[in-house]
């Protein structure tokens, strides 16, 4: 389905230099960011607890924050959860005192400043259990980069592999660079949710492939650059249509989820918009860089000739 078809050729890989500089230098803010300030880890991965509290009216939440700092309780993060009325509290766990009597004091100073407060749930995450999830989220976020790499390679060539995932890396780094450079908190639904952004920005590398190569053997007498940027015009229809209806989804997340999903639309919103760029602006132009050619896309007979069959 198309709303619209582009009749001439757009010249991407003429400003392929420039689209790709324009990468790397976010690509090194972004690692500067995290170098400098680190992610800030939710107690996912770095352990504590986590109470939600109910309010018959709309809390207050700088009355709350104080009356968590005279009970001398650092680092404490207080935050409306899906209503006004509905707060939720993370703090690290004392040394020298355990979660459950950790949760009391704070309710009862919560109970002592509001009486309409009620809590619904505790939940504790211990030190050894966050690095573990920690380290299983890295591990997972390496296998699932190995495995597009592979299925790409094997699918197409070793050097349109080596470009898909130069752009989706890209993507996943510009991501984490962001919340360390606004501080925003990285949990396990962010995590989640950067996972999702490989698989969902590969996709639209996968699909310019499949152009790529349909092109090689219908424009035979076509230069490679011309048949990227035919690849890329041709699919422009489809990109706009695909990641306009995810991000319409995305937004609702974003503005109707409430706390809970804040964070993980917010991460999906930037991967998808540097997605679509890394798709067409810079796993392109890497690929044209290695020295991608006809002749890595046609099959091969038995006589080592290409077949050019359409």
């Amino acid at each position: 389905m198309e709303f619209f078809k582009i009749k001439r050729n757009i010249p991407f890989m003429r400003y392929g230099v420039l689209t790709t500089t324009i990468s790397l230098v976010t690509f090194i803010l972004a690692i500067v960011a995290l170098s400098a300030r680190g992610l800030n880890l939710g107690i996912d991965f770095t352990g504590g607890m986590l109470m939600e509290v109910s309010y018959s009216q709309p809390a207050n939440i700088e009355s709350i924050r104080t009356t968590l700092e005279q009970q001398q309780i650092a680092e404490v993060a207080v935050q409306t959860f899906g209503t006004t009325k509905e707060v939720l509290i993370r703090l690290p766990l004392k040394q020298d005192m355990n979660g459950s009597k950790l949760s009391n004091q704070v309710f009862e100073a919560l109970k002592a400043q509001d009486a309409s407060a009620s809590l619904r749930r505790v939940e504790f995450v211990g030190p050894q259990v966050g690095k573990e999830l920690y380290e299983s989220g890295l591990l997972a976020l390496l296998l699932v980069a190995a495995g597009i790499m592979g299925y790409l390679a094997l699918r197409f060539t070793w050097r349109f592999a080596l470009a898909a995932i130069i752009a989706n890396m890209h993507d996943i780094v510009i991501i984490l660079g962001m919340f360390a450079a606004f501080q925003w908190e990285f949990t396990l639904t962010v995590l989640a949710g950067v996972l999702a952004i490989l698989g969902y920005s590969v996709n639209e590398s996968v699909v310019v492939f499949d152009r790529v190569r349909e092109n090689f053997r219908k424009m035979r007498k076509a230069s490679t650059i011309d048949v990227i940027d035919n690849a890329i015009t041709a699919t422009m229809s489809r990109t706009i249509i695909t990641h306009s209806m995810t991000q319409l989804m995305v937004l609702a997340m974003f503005f109707f989820g409430g706390e809970a999903l804040h964070n993980f639309a917010l991460a999906l919103t930037i991967g998808i918009i540097f997605g679509i760029y890394s798709s067409v602006l810079v796993a392109c132009p890497v690929a044209l860089r290695l020295g991608v050619s006809r002749a890595d896309l046609l099959i091969v007979d038995k006589q080592n000739q290409l077949d050019e069959r359409p």
